[in-house]
């Protein structure tokens, strides 16, 4: 056995911490919590990479909820994370706040390396320093890079990365693993494959489809539409993630270093893929946007981006096995919750 499952009994008192709570996924996984009873400190430092206003909002509703502290702050600030968890004591960690954007780490990439690598290590290090029972972090589907054998398992190498996000986070992986082995900290990855959803980002396809489509506005597919994507709804999402956290790793007894397994380790470490293992073309995700939306737009077909790749599969029975993950939304389901959303929150 690679993974234990902790029951809701030994489940601790203390507050789960939630980093980056105040963006999407971390907003959805905060939210299970909470339904769940159990009590969230959330921290996010609120930058200003997209809508500011987005990410208050998603705050504001959390606030509603029983059991949730919010901390403004930066966890490239090691005083900040350090303090953070002498004053809550966390068992439990969900470690979700990152600079996205692939296209964006061409622009900018130190903001990659102070947000991705810094601020995950402060975290880390202090995960380490008060001996948390569990740390569960996100990893990217990214980190696949040149890979093209589908659908693409945690069992594969992963050393070709083809932006520098990617590499951001297959290095988290890295530093995990060594303080893993080192100190014996039981720590979880989750390569998030494309997630879609209610209070999602804007700078992600869903809701620049339902812009353009809103706006009458021309819109564009990469790779002359020729690109499919494990899409996969953001309460699936949630719910494996919390579910992960609730599945503290044991070691691989039965991992060899002749033939190493990328995907386990004889450290209690593991690393897993989420999403909904059934990847669909672009050109039908418009599709079923367009139709909840209940008109089209213009297409324009574009070359692919530096730094995308063509598609995206999960491979994720290790999860289901593990941990009982199980994405049951489909996209027929999942994109007209979405559009409601998005029509509600930024009008008709």
């Amino acid at each position: 056995m690679t993974s234990e499952a902790n029951t809701s009994a030994s489940q601790p008192s203390a507050p789960v911490l939630v980093t980056g709570s105040a963006g999407f996924i971390g907003y959805h996984v905060s939210r299970q919590l909470l339904e769940a009873g159990r009590a969230v400190v959330g921290i996010d430092n609120l930058n200003p990479y997209y809508d500011v206003a987005l990410k208050e909002a998603r705050i504001a509703e959390l606030e509603k909820l029983d059991g949730f502290t919010f901390v403004k702050g930066d966890l490239r600030d090691a005083d900040t994370v350090n303090g953070l968890f002498d004053e809550h004591n966390f068992r439990r960690v969900i470690h979700l706040a990152a600079q996205p954007g692939v296209r964006y780490s061409i622009e900018n990439p130190q903001a990659y390396i102070d947000a991705n690598v810094i601020g995950f290590f402060n975290v880390l290090e202090a995960c380490r320093q008060t001996k948390v029972d569990h740390l569960v972090f996100a990893s990217s589907s990214s980190v696949y890079g040149m890979n093209t054998k589908m659908p693409f398992t945690v069992h594969d190498n992963v050393d070709h990365p083809i932006s520098l996000y990617a590499a951001t986070k297959k290095s988290n992986e890295l530093i995990a693993h060594s303080y893993a082995h080192l100190f014996r900290l039981p720590v979880t990855g989750l390569r998030y494959f494309t997630v879609y959803g209610p209070w999602g980002r804007p700078d992600m396809a869903p809701v620049k489809f339902c812009r353009a489509i809103q706006n009458g506005e021309p819109l564009s597919l990469y790779n002359h539409g020729d690109m499919e994507r494990d899409f996969t709804y953001v309460d699936d999402i949630a719910a494996g993630t919390v579910a992960a956290l609730d599945h503290i790793p044991s070691p691989n007894l039965a991992w060899n270093g002749d033939d190493p397994d990328p995907g386990s380790s004889p450290a209690p470490y593991r690393v897993y893929n989420i999403g909904a293992g059934r990847p669909v073309n672009l050109r039908r995700f418009l599709e079923l946007i367009e139709e909840s939306m209940g008109k089209k737009t213009e297409v324009k077909l574009v070359p692919m981006q530096p730094g995308d790749v063509k598609s995206t599969f999960a491979d994720v029975e290790d999860l289901k096995r593990d941990v009982g993950y199980s994405p049951g939304i489909t996209l027929e389901e999942g994109i007209p919750g979405f559009v409601e959303w998005f029509k509600n929150f930024y009008g008709e």
